[in-house]
């Protein structure tokens, strides 16, 4: 971590949980005159840099977007390259994961994906489930809204069978209702390659969390660029509500 990661002011410290949607892929390659594919191949290592940095940093949680439920709509030879890309990145990084004592995780609907990659995602998960180190969450098939919706029929179902009453529900009962029920919400959002929007990432889970945006493509996002982005995280002032003055005086009690 660099000297001035440890003397800024602690108005923040370190996010505990970072969220990323890794844009810039194809663009990367176009510019280089590359298949797309390449941009994506790149878009790999520079996950493990980032998952590396996470986890010397002990950041908790860093959640991926790697492949939204609308993603499908891109041509189908890309498609179909992601995914094999996703099963030789599994063979691959696994083994590396568990050694460096990472927990994985995959949030999003599974059942689209082929039985091979299937498999890989559960035995991967199931590797590195009782490490305790970084939590690594890949978003793969998600969408905030699918997660929502997934949320509120678990609900629906609890309230039929006399499980729960309609009256119960709030704000925590549909978080523990998520696919990130047992995860911090995201302290810090990151977006890569230009583009300011969420694209149905977390939509609930991102409520209060700080946004970043940057222009750098993700095959060149790299340890620097997430310092910076960290950076900012912890100088701004993180109010939930309240005012500045509310929460300058308690810090001055603390």
């Amino acid at each position: 971590m660099s000297a001035e990661l440890e003397t800024l002011p602690d108005l923040n410290p370190n996010p505990r949980h970072i969220a990323i949607i890794m844009d810039g892929n194809g663009r990367w390659a176009q510019q280089r005159h590359m298949p797309r594919a390449m941009g994506h191949q790149a878009g790999v290592k520079a996950v493990r840099a980032i998952v590396e940095y996470c986890a010397e940093a002990n950041i908790e949680v860093l959640s991926l977007f790697a492949f939204s439920s609308e993603n499908w709509r891109r041509p189908e030879s890309e498609v179909s390259m992601l995914m094999n890309l996703f099963i030789s990145t599994l063979q691959r990084e696994v083994n590396k994961l568990h050694r460096n004592n990472i927990r994985l995780r995959f949030i999003g609907e599974r059942k689209a994906f082929s039985e091979k990659l299937q498999a890989k995602i559960t035995e991967g998960e199931a590797q590195t489930r009782d490490n305790s180190g970084l939590t690594l969450v890949i978003a793969a098939n998600y969408g905030g809204r699918w997660d929502m919706s997934e949320a509120f029929k678990k609900i629906a179902v609890k309230i039929k069978s006399g499980e729960l009453d309609g009256q119960e529900i709030d704000e925590t009962l549909i978080a523990q209702h998520l696919s990130t029920a047992d995860l911090p919400e995201p302290d810090l959002f990151i977006r890569t390659g230009g583009e300011q929007r969420v694209s149905n990432f977390l939509l609930w889970q991102l409520a209060y969390t700080e946004l970043y945006f940057t222009p750098t493509l993700w095959p060149d996002f790299n340890r620097q660029s997430l310092e910076e982005a960290i950076v900012s995280f912890r100088t701004r002032q993180r109010r939930f509500g309240h005012t500045g003055e509310q929460i300058l005086n308690k810090a001055v009690t603390l």
